[in-house]
């Protein structure tokens, strides 16, 4: 029967054994098979045209390099560490020291544990029922402690998180909202497309792999040390070595620890990735819902769905790859570090018991004991089994946090260039894709700005857009106080560029611009911005309530403001100042135009910038609307079509859209003059409009008549 038994469990090894080498093979084919086809290829293309060499070569140059532990992660880490804990002194460094004396304490309670178990199977062994109950009594009060120490290990560590989130988001947002960072970023770089992935999803898996690896590594690294003292002390108190065990120990760990790297899949790179199609994703999904009216007018829902479909395969294609990916690396982590382990550990822990004569602590030998040792050698075997298993625990889960580790770096990279972005855009540096020589040396800021009181004065200013589109190459002009300016020109000749320029949009490519501050500047758009809040805060944008009160303002000033632009209605018909609503769906298109007008009488600044801010207004309320602004003594610098409006201004900027301009002054005689020329221009227009439908019907009656004309030219 025993010869039986010990030719099944060689058979159940060598199958347990050819399993295993065969999954190993395997993994070792997955990864040596594309290896070897690389290098075919290689090979083969080895003698292809130079020509194809060199633009592959250039390819590879511009690819970024892909995240991974290495110093330039360490650097990242280490200036994101300054800014999540900048002094022991903080709230994260206390919570991370309570975290730590918790992870020390639950690595005693282990130890003590682990003892326990030994000193319990000892009882049982020796049928020894009074001391099995006090043991087992001590083992159910060391329970109460232990599992509150592993809720508060948890606890902790997601406090800890969104401890680290809620300063990694704070210092984030005022870098973000600094200097127009937050417009720079959109529109004059081109390094992050999606600055919301960024702000919200990266942010916080940094900070929660960032805790989850701090706990998962304090405590394996305290387990290790202590697990691995308790052990030594125990050897050397029966009087048994602990050199083979230790040399076996680190050898498995060694080999391990290499072949784990060494087959590791770069999953850094395969997580930034990840994040990318994640942030495309939504970005196409926001796309969709800030353009739903005009996608619904088109019937574009084929085409937009097309393209979401398109993007989360996208997705979906770099998550199975690395859930593949996943799937053969943790077959192998599973195989080295569960049951290689499992088998060193085991030989560990028989070697000094089957090697020595363990000696008590009294100086007697074990076997000297009535049972022969048996329940002495028992306890030591479990408090090493369960010390032993604690420990190689805590090594897997460092050796296994590797992956993790890479995830890390991936978070950490795709965090390190936000900020790095955003504090180049703030300082005027920017970046943009698919751009030649040519447009690098017209994108660069060579032009100055300059500070003055109560002037605008350009001199040689290129207006130029983020692309490197040269609009206007110069641009020379002086605009005093009370100097009203109307802008008209072609569909992109440079307008509204030319505001973007002085409102600090964008930057000064060339030349010189003399202006006043922004807050002495307030720019109205077309379609004005209602922000979320009351009907008061419309009105007060980008004031709060307690800029409104320092300004000594109160509600009867704001309704005298609302009834220069005739809305004074709308404070009863909305129910108040205090009410809330979705403005930008409750106001009408000429009410929204209002409202951005009554924010000029609030702010009342020295100039106005007004893009066709009245295009929805009637004429009347438009031209009082203007008039009370050039009483209140605002310059205004108006872009419109409108021939009403002119009698509002002094003088007269003119592009022709080809890169050329002219400054003349308005005065009553040009106006007039204007005025007959804007009106012949529109008869002639509208004469022009009918002349395809006449020329359509000569075209029919000479078909009818079987006749040609002499208007039409000549059918062969």
């Amino acid at each position: 029967m025993s010869l039986l038994t010990s030719k099944t469990m060689g058979c159940r090894c060598k199958m347990a054994g050819g399993v295993a080498a065969g999954l190993v093979a395997i993994y070792a084919a997955r990864k040596c098979i594309p290896v070897c086809v690389k290098m075919l290829t290689a090979h083969k293309s080895k003698h292809s045209g130079d020509e194809t060499r060199h633009r592959r070569q250039n390819c590879d140059k511009s690819k970024k390099k892909s995240p991974t532990v290495n110093w330039e992660f360490l650097r990242q880490l280490h200036d994101i560490i300054k800014i999540i804990i900048p002094s022991p002194f903080t709230k994260e460094f206390a919570i991370i020291t309570l975290h730590t004396a918790t992870l020390v304490s639950r690595t005693f309670l282990s130890i003590y544990v682990a003892k326990l178990d030994g000193t319990m199977v000892k009882t049982i062994v020796q049928r020894d029922v009074n001391r099995f109950i006090i043991t087992l009594s001590k083992w159910l009060l060391i329970a109460i402690p232990a599992t509150f120490i592993n809720s508060l290990i948890r606890f902790l560590e997601n406090k800890l998180a969104l401890a680290l989130r809620t300063k990694l988001v704070s210092h984030a947002y005022d870098k973000y909202f600094a200097n127009q960072t937050y417009y720079r970023v959109g529109n004059l770089d081109s390094r992050l497309s999606n600055a919301d992935q960024c702000l919200t999803d990266d942010i916080s898996m940094f900070t929660q792999n960032f805790a989850h690896l701090y706990s998962h590594l304090t405590k394996p690294i305290l387990d290790v040390a202590l697990n691995s003292l308790t052990l030594a002390t125990l050897a050397s108190n029966r009087g048994a070595s602990s050199k083979l065990p230790s040399v076996l120990a680190s050898v498995v760990i060694v080999v391990t620890g290499y072949t784990l790297r060494a087959l590791s899949p770069k999953f850094g790179k395969l997580v930034t990735e990840e994040a990318n199609r994640k942030g495309y994703l939504r970005y196409i999904h926001s796309r969709l819902i800030a353009n739903a009216e005009e996608i619904a007018f088109y019937g574009g829902h084929r085409v937009e769905q097309d393209i979401l479909k398109k993007s989360y395969k996208l997705l979906a294609v770099q998550m199975d790859l690395i859930f593949q990916k996943k799937l053969w690396y943790v077959m192998l982590e599973q195989f080295l570090m569960k049951y290689v382990w499992s088998a060193s550990g085991m030989t560990m822990i028989a070697f000094p018991i089957i090697t020595t004569q363990a000696i008590k602590a009294d100086g007697s030998f074990v076997d000297d004991d009535p049972d022969g040792g048996v329940s002495e050698r028992t306890q030591s075997f479990t408090t090493a089994k369960n010390l032993l298993v604690t420990t190689a625990d805590a090594i897997e889960r460092m050796m296994s946090s590797y992956k993790e580790i890479t995830e890390l770096a991936g978070y950490t990279s795709r965090v390190s260039q936000m900020f790095t972005v955003f504090d180049e855009v703030s300082q005027g540096h920017y970046e943009r894709g698919a751009i030649t020589d040519d447009m690098s040396n017209i994108l660069q800021c060579k032009g100055e700005v300059i500070n003055t009181v109560s002037r605008i004065e350009i001199n040689d200013l290129a207006i130029v857009t983020p692309i490197g589109d040269i609009v206007v190459p110069k641009l020379s002009l002086k605009i005093e106080p009370q100097m009203h300016m109307l802008i008209s020109g072609p569909n992109g000749c440079g307008k509204s560029s030319l505001f973007r320029i002085l409102s600090g949009l964008w930057p000064v490519y060339k030349g010189t611009l003399h202006k006043p501050l922004p807050s002495t500047m307030f720019y109205i758009p077309q379609r004005p911005y209602m922000s979320i809040g009351s009907l008061r805060d419309q009105v007060i944008y980008p004031d709060g309530q307690e800029d409104m009160i320092a300004k000594h303002l109160t509600d009867s000033d704001l309704e005298v403001i609302l009834n220069i632009v005739h809305l004074q209605h709308i404070v009863k018909r909305e129910g108040g100042w205090d009410a809330n609503s979705d403005w930008k769906d409750v106001l009408s298109g000429g009410e929204k135009q209002r409202m951005g007008m009554a924010r000029l009488f609030y702010h009342k600044p020295q100039f106005a910038l007004l893009d066709e801010c009245t295009s929805a207004v009637s004429i009347d309320v438009e031209s009082h609307i203007y008039q009370t602004a050039k009483d209140s003594g605002i310059t205004l610098l108006t872009i419109t079509h409108r021939p009403s409006l002119w009698k509002f201004h002094t003088h007269l900027l003119q592009f022709d859209g080809e890169g050329g301009w002219r400054l003349e002054e308005l005065d009553a005689a040009t106006v007039s003059t204007r005025l007959s020329l804007n009106e012949e221009k529109q008869k002639l227009e509208t004469q022009l409009a009918g002349v395809p439908r006449i020329q359509q019907r000569l075209i029919e009656l000479c078909s009818i008549l079987g006749e040609d004309s002499v208007q039409l030219p000549p059918t062969s």
